[in-house]
């Protein structure tokens, strides 16, 4: 029979808390869910770089009666990521027991923390509008209209995305809003035969719930939309266009009176941590993440400008 120790205890709450930090971190994203992401559970640090292949560009050749075959030597492309986010948040709780009894409330406690990974990934992801720069920028510092999401679509539509990636357009809030106003997308006359879908639909993807769908754009707002100045950076973008790189960190030297545990689901991945603080008597829990972003295919994606 296996005897109930401290450390078993101990080992059984870090077991309990790693799935409940996965399961918000993922809940909260919006730009890290429609993504490329790229997970392997290999450990590294800050600073490496990982190498993500890109498909080459083949030709065909048309073999007349008696010809040969054109030998191609493809070269794969390359992007580069470097994991140089090392994003934590921690908490302590000074009777840790009680939150084993009462796993709602060590839920409760970690939300924000979590949340505030989950931000902080949408942040930087979204700081990559400049990095687009084959497709020339649609749209000015004016309110959202009709036009610009059909040249934005239009433009990605000639880059030959493959059919089975959804386009994606992530805009700041006050757009969705003008948005919304848009007589073509709003009035009952401008959609066609009664019974017929609005061109603004509910849409569900496993990476969470579209806003509705627009000139073949699954549509997300965030509250995180660039707007270094008068302008709002939104983004179209298709899946292959960005990719998020995640890695694992190294667990702690058992018997350095840290325990952890790592959460992975998804092509992502967090580690949780519990270690006792003497000054203040309590636990502090830490879930970090090791990440890098960056822009994979250029011409997948295009700044959709606003105000």
């Amino acid at each position: 029979m296996a005897v109930f120790t401290s450390q078993n205890a101990a080992q059984a709450i870090v077991k309990l808390v790693a799935p409940m930090a996965l399961d918000a971190l993922v809940g909260n994203l919006v730009m890290g869910n429609l993504v490329n992401r790229d997970f392997e559970p290999s450990l590294q640090t800050a600073g490496d770089q990982i190498n993500i292949p890109i498909p080459p560009v083949l030709t065909t050749n048309n073999i007349a009666e008696g010809g040969t075959i054109t030998a191609q030597a493809p070269t794969l492309g390359n992007a580069q990521i470097t994991l140089n986010y090392h994003q934590e948040s921690s908490f302590t709780l000074p009777d840790v027991t009680r939150a084993f009894a009462v796993p709602d409330l060590i839920r409760t406690l970690m939300q924000p923390a979590i949340i505030a990974i989950a931000e902080k990934i949408e942040t930087d992801l979204l700081a990559l509008y400049p990095n687009f720069t084959v497709n020339t920028a649609t749209g000015a510092a004016s309110g959202m209209d009709e036009a610009r999401i059909d040249s934005a679509e239009t433009t990605l539509f000639g880059q030959k995305i493959p059919k089975s990636q959804q386009k994606f357009l992530i805009v700041s809030g006050t757009a969705y809003g003008q948005l919304r106003q848009l007589a073509v997308f709003r009035d009952w006359n401008n959609l066609g035969p009664s019974g017929q879908p609005s061109p603004i639909v509910t849409a569900t993807l496993p990476g969470g719930q579209a806003e509705g769908k627009i000139k073949d754009f699954l549509v997300y707002r965030s509250q995180f939309v660039a707007k270094p100045s008068s302008t709002t950076y939104n983004l179209a973008f298709a899946k292959d266009g960005i990719g998020l790189v995640v890695r694992r960190l190294s667990l702690p030297m058992p018997g350095t009176g840290v325990i952890g545990e790592y959460a992975e689901m998804g092509n992502f991945g967090v580690r949780v941590l519990m270690s006792y603080v003497p000054n203040s008597l309590a636990q502090q829990f830490t879930v970090d993440v090791l990440y890098g972003c960056g822009v994979l295919r250029n011409n997948f994606g295009l700044q959709v400008q606003s105000n």
